[in-house]
């Protein structure tokens, strides 16, 4: 649509006020949009309302959203006046990918119980090849990169993710991700893991402006395969201190899953920072705030369903 992307984020109080409670504050969302590769410039704090005072000053030409209509707290379309300008273009949204949905998701995990049932990801996104490709950076290591193999779930794809990718690409020039299938996810984590579906979390890490490409559903332990079918790896790194419930077979997860890399000296650790978040500090976020979240989405599906009717009078009247 455009040479250079700029995107605008919200405040948590600009949020809260317009839509409700934010899952993650707005420095976590300032550096995860900053860390797309997509992205060209981020705006923090940008107006729930969108003005042309506002493109002007970061000399944007147009102003794009998905294909749904999204109002302030007052009911009016938060994009009316740059539309009126004939300076909005549209995008199709793709469906079943929403905060609202991954939050109504965690919120069915309603107590320790539940949480400790076996995952069963019921998603409306359905994947296909083209969306794959579309993500994909197409380019393949050249004979002198030297690349750096990770794996995980990266589940609810978060800041600490991003962060720990990072500092993993700093240890070469070629990142490959390996991202564990869902029943590998459940067994290994446990608690009704994971939130996310297979194909959701390959597009959330492949969005990721350090990864270079990905293995979808690779094996819990390291193999020769992994280490040398895809591509030559010449470092495999690990976050130190992340902890697993148990092995895919019950055995202790450290045992034999970094053993081959180990053996070869190609190890290394990733150390954490103190203040990184979790995929299990997301979801703790929404059980301590439930009944605020129940509330967030019992309001956006009303507000859903008045923007619906919204947007069907403005087709009617574009008919006419």
């Amino acid at each position: 649509m455009g040479g250079y992307l700029v995107v605008g984020v919200h405040s948590d109080a600009e949020i809260l006020k317009n839509k409700g409670p934010t899952v993650m504050n707005q420095k976590e969302r300032y550096d995860a949009v900053a860390a797309c590769k997509w992205v060209d410039e981020v705006v923090p704090d940008a107006p729930y309302l969108t003005s042309l005072e506002w493109m002007d000053r970061y000399k944007c030409d147009v102003c794009v959203h998905g294909d749904d209509i999204t109002t302030m707290a007052d009911g009016t379309d938060c994009y009316q006046i740059v539309k009126d300008a004939g300076r909005y273009w549209e995008c199709k949204r793709t469906q079943g990918v929403s905060t609202t949905e991954l939050v109504g998701r965690m919120l069915l995990l309603t107590n320790e119980h539940l949480r400790k049932t076996s995952a069963s990801v019921s998603s409306p996104f359905l994947p296909t090849s083209l969306k794959i490709v579309q993500f994909s950076n197409g380019r393949e290591p050249k004979p002198t990169d030297r690349v750096v193999y990770v794996d995980g779930a990266f589940d609810l794809f978060h800041v600490g993710h991003i962060e720990f990718l990072r500092r993993a690409k700093e240890q070469g020039d070629y990142l490959l991700v390996g991202i564990h299938d869902d029943d590998v996810v459940n067994q290994t984590m446990g608690s009704a893991y994971p939130i996310m579906n297979l194909h959701e979390r390959a597009l959330s890490v492949l969005q990721c402006k350090y990864v270079d490409e990905i293995i979808m559903g690779a094996p819990y332990s390291v193999t020769k395969d992994v280490l040398n079918k895809v591509c030559k790896i010449s470092v495999v790194c690990h976050e130190k201190d992340t902890l697993y419930e148990m092995d895919v077979d019950g055995s202790d997860p450290y045992k034999k899953r970094m053993q081959l890399p180990k053996e070869l000296g190609i190890y290394r650790e990733i150390e954490g920072t103190e203040d990184e978040i979790s995929t299990e500090t997301i979801i703790d976020r929404i059980f301590a705030n439930r009944k605020l979240y129940e509330a967030r989405n019992r309001r956006k599906l009303e507000k859903a369903a008045l923007e619906e009717k919204m947007l069907l009078q403005q087709q009617q009247q574009l008919k006419f």
